[in-house]
């Protein structure tokens, strides 16, 4: 099988990390017959230093026509100035929106070995297994109007949370499609008792809810959920909720694992064209020693295989190799070892 990748390493650690992924689907293919065809392009900050936009019409082009894109991480202090007119995280939402991705996959297993290195203890931890389904078009970051001006002499600042019914029920759909694949419960995060938008959220929820009756569904205010993410995330199995709750509570629940750098993620959409990166960011004050964990972008890749090739086994391959990696003590610095990102890699190569 001849498959086409886009590779936008980014910046920061983002290039150290794509590349040992890179290698791990480099072994996959030769271990399974495979045939893997990258092309790299730069997007984010080292897209602006270059050529002046943090995503380029024809790297957006690349990303359209490939099979799957696998990013790195975008963005840091050499670019975060608030008033420039591009920043690398605008590069970031309209990869979204012109792949037309609208569902970001974020699951969150709690590795047995890895429990002492959350801040939760342990007995909270035991079972825990949550997909998070986050809507990932619409929203507060995509509404309109937005911006700043002046109004009665004050300076003034708009954003504007939008939704349509269209976009809800499609990302509905796919959170309940997964949990049959599961324990078959959903939770749906909203804040209906204040916003106009939840509670358009919460009526399609329930009716989505209607049309799967195998699957069991809860409504959840935001507060609450982020509150027993923390006190009891055990008893969470698919939890689906609108663009920003979702970028909140995803980064909350990273602490459950131990670390940001163990987990992936997957972006879907109508397109065919899946979007694959580790939630961490670019960590700038790390870049270039080569002790950033890949193994958020190693799991990334296997989401890439399951959800974009349907290649079950070969993802289900470096998962395992994975959690043996870990189970066996093979560590980078940021859950307690002192492997750097390619030893690492080379570790779970060895496992696969």
């Amino acid at each position: 099988m001849k498959l086409k990748i886009t590779l936008l390493p980014g910046d920061g650690i983002g290039p150290e990390v794509v590349a040992e992924a890179v290698r791990v689907l480099d072994f996959i293919a030769s271990k399974y017959n495979h045939t893997f065809e990258y092309k790299e392009r730069l997007m984010g900050g080292c897209s602006i230093d270059q050529y002046g936009s943090s995503l380029t019409d024809e790297t957006l082009a690349d990303c359209q026509s490939a099979d799957a894109v696998l990013l790195g991480a975008v963005g840091g202090p050499k670019w975060d100035n608030p008033a420039a007119k591009d920043r690398p995280e605008r590069g970031l939402l309209a990869l979204r929106k012109g792949l037309g991705v609208f569902a970001n996959l974020r699951p969150v297993k709690v590795h047995p070995a890895l429990m002492e290195w959350s801040p939760l203890k342990p007995e909270k931890l035991q079972g825990v297994d949550i997909l998070v389904v986050r809507e990932l078009t619409g929203g507060l970051y995509f509404g309109f109007p937005k911006g700043r001006d002046l109004k009665d002499g004050r300076e003034r600042a708009v954003d504007t949370l939008e939704y349509y019914d269209y976009e809800i029920r499609r990302v509905m759909e796919l959170a309940f499609k997964l949990a049959k694949g599961r324990k078959k419960k959903v939770t749906s995060v909203d804040k209906a008792n204040v916003l106009e938008t939840s509670r358009l959220w919460r009526q399609i929820a329930t009716q989505v809810g209607k049309e799967n009756p195998d699957v069991e569904l809860d409504h959840m205010l935001v507060d609450t959920a982020s509150m027993r993410l923390i006190t009891g995330p055990a008893w969470m199995d698919v939890v689906v909720t609108e663009n920003m709750f979702g970028d909140i509570l995803t980064d909350e629940a990273s602490v459950l694992a131990g670390s940001m750098g163990m987990l992936p993620s997957a972006s879907l959409g109508a397109s065919g064209v899946g979007l694959y990166e580790p939630i961490h960011g670019s960590a700038p004050d790390i870049a270039g020693k080569g002790i950033a964990n890949p193994t958020g972008t190693i799991l990334s890749t296997a989401m890439m295989l399951r959800h974009s090739f349907n290649l079950e086994a070969e993802a289900a391959a470096i998962e395992k190799a994975v959690e043996q990696t870990i189970t066996d003590g093979a560590r980078t610095a940021d859950i307690g070892g002192k492997l750097s990102t390619r030893q690492m890699a080379d570790e779970i190569i060895k496992r696969i």
